[in-house]
């Protein structure tokens, strides 16, 4: 991959090995199953639990910038230092992490290309061991709502994308795309009363982004397999899935490794569409 995003964006195990010394370097594991971490992880890695750490424990938001601000300080890390983040499931909830701090204004993030399925398969070696980090001083910040989109302006991103200046990606399974589902096959159906999609959404399962070891796809098959159906940079674009950690994968894809510059991710995605009221449905496997 030769974009220049790309490069700062992505790191390889190589470099993992090689930078996990670096004092300026904080490396966060960040997966669904959070089992997997105490049965052994990467050296110094900190576990992250996108939905206690990120979370509001009340309202449906995120935490505030105060609030996160003391997070990065307990985690040792500062506006210099340079999260490294890679999980299970080829990175869904680790790219879900790369957006919640780019959101919230920390710049210097890079994902483990193939996150820890590809650590294991290039025999890198697991601890074990709890790490502990000294607090670092980290200022409250500003976030970047250029990355994210609410219920109201996805409402009227439907009507740009049907005049052809907006481009909307479900990332869903086929079958929750269609309404057949509301969940991902083989997990329970719940949490939201009705199953389709957004108007005008095309359906580009986050899986089809990256190969059988879980790194990703070489730039061109990505964009072959996104400008076809009308999802291209000149375009105002929005992805999203069930809960946002899978749309979050196809937001870097977009966003970090092709480059496109308004890309946008709607973290409420189908557990609050498919629960509102007055908001349009489409069901099929036919969008737009």
């Amino acid at each position: 991959m030769t974009n220049s995003r790309t490069v700062h964006a992505l790191v390889d195990t190589d470099w993992l090995a090689d930078h996990l010394a670096d004092p300026a370097v904080r490396v966060f594991e960040v997966n669904e199953d959070l089992s997997l971490y105490p049965s052994g992880h990467v050296y110094g890695a900190i576990l992250v639990d996108s939905r206690k750490d990120f979370w509001d424990p009340v309202v449906r938001d995120f935490i505030g910038p105060q609030q996160f601000a003391e997070l990065m300080g307990r985690w040792g890390v500062s506006k210099d230092t340079t999260v490294v983040l890679y999980g299970d499931k080829s990175n869904w909830w680790a790219t879900y992490a790369y957006w919640f701090l780019k959101y919230n204004g920390h710049h210097k993030v890079k994902l483990v290309d193939g996150g820890r399925q590809k650590l294991v398969q290039d025999g890198f070696d697991f601890t074990p061991d709890t790490s502990f980090v000294d607090r670092a001083p980290y200022p409250v910040g500003q976030r970047d709502e250029r990355l994210r989109i609410y219920r109201d302006d996805v409402l009227r991103l439907i009507e740009t994308t049907r005049a052809g200046a907006g481009a909307m990606v479900d990332v869903r399974s086929p079958e929750e795309y269609a309404g057949f589902v509301t969940h991902m096959p083989d997990y329970p159906q719940e949490g939201v009363l009705r199953g389709g999609h957004i108007p005008g959404a095309v359906n580009v399962p986050w899986a089809m982004t990256v190969k059988y070891d879980g790194t990703f796809k070489s730039l061109d098959q990505l964009r072959r397999l996104f400008e076809p159906l009308g999802v291209t940079p000149d375009r105002e674009v929005v992805t999203y899935c069930r809960i946002a950690e899978r749309s979050s994968h196809t937001w870097f894809v977009l966003s970090e490794l092709l480059g496109y510059p308004r890309v946008r991710n709607y973290d409420g995605s189908w557990t609050e569409w498919g629960n509102a009221v007055r908001v349009p449905i489409e069901r099929g496997l036919l969008g737009g």
